[in-house]
């Protein structure tokens, strides 16, 4: 007996049932015994997994992963093996023909699973395709933040320029008071000096006068001496 391919193929991915078909062919003129055995059977539904082939008869047997997370390291692990044994004539009980047969009177085919994710190319369009959405959406960012970081350094350099006009007014408002307390206390000075002046004006004034009065005395005294 002989199968139509050395090993199955499932393309990924696998979140539906992958169905793969294997045509067993019998080329003997004695009927065929079959059995399919894989080493994941918890993966697998195969229908049917065994039977019997007339001589010259095609079988089909569907073999259908069920769904799972694919990992990389099991790959390895899915394998079948389609054992047969020709049918003695007038033999009726197929599992005693199974439990009774000897290890030279069995034959096999061993298959391997083959997994096909997306093409390695098509991996790197998509990785090509989101760094260059990423790099797009990253300048963007970039442009939006330097325009905002603009814009915010010149109101910066706008309040630095106020911030340095209300200095130089407050020196000027603070020279300006300085200048204005001077007068004030030269004024202050000049009036006080005006006042002690004219404080001393009448003493002045009064001390000729009574230099008069006392001249005036001193004559009339010795005038009146000589008239008496």
């Amino acid at each position: 007996m002989s199968s139509g391919s050395k090993r199955t193929r499932s393309e990924g991915p696998f979140t539906d049932v992958v169905t793969a078909n294997l045509k067993l062919r019998n080329p003997s003129d004695r009927r065929v015994c079959f059995k399919v055995k894989t080493t994941a059977p918890r993966r697998y539904c195969v229908r049917p997994n065994s039977g019997v082939i007339d001589p010259g008869a095609t079988v089909t047997v569907s073999v259908m992963l069920q769904p799972f997370d694919y990992d990389p390291n099991e790959k390895s692990k899915h394998k079948f093996m389609v054992q047969s044994i020709l049918v003695p004539a007038g033999a009726s009980d197929l599992e005693a023909l199974w439990k009774d047969a000897k290890p030279d009177d069995l034959m096999d085919s061993k298959l391997r699973c083959v997994f096909e994710m997306p093409s390695d190319l098509e991996k790197v369009n998509e990785l090509e395709a989101a760094v260059n959405a990423s790099s797009g959406a990253r300048a963007g960012a970039l442009s939006t933040d330097d325009t905002e970081t603009r814009r915010l350094t010149d109101e910066c350099k706008r309040l630095q320029t106020e911030v340095e006009k209300l200095l130089d007014e407050n020196h000027q408002l603070k020279d300006e008071g300085l200048r204005m307390r001077k007068a004030n206390q030269l004024d202050s000075s000049v009036s006080r000096s005006s006042a002690a002046m004219l404080s001393k004006d009448p003493s002045s004034r009064s001390l000729p006068s009574l230099l008069v009065v006392l001249a005036a005395v001193f004559i009339g005294f010795f005038l009146g001496k000589f008239v008496l």
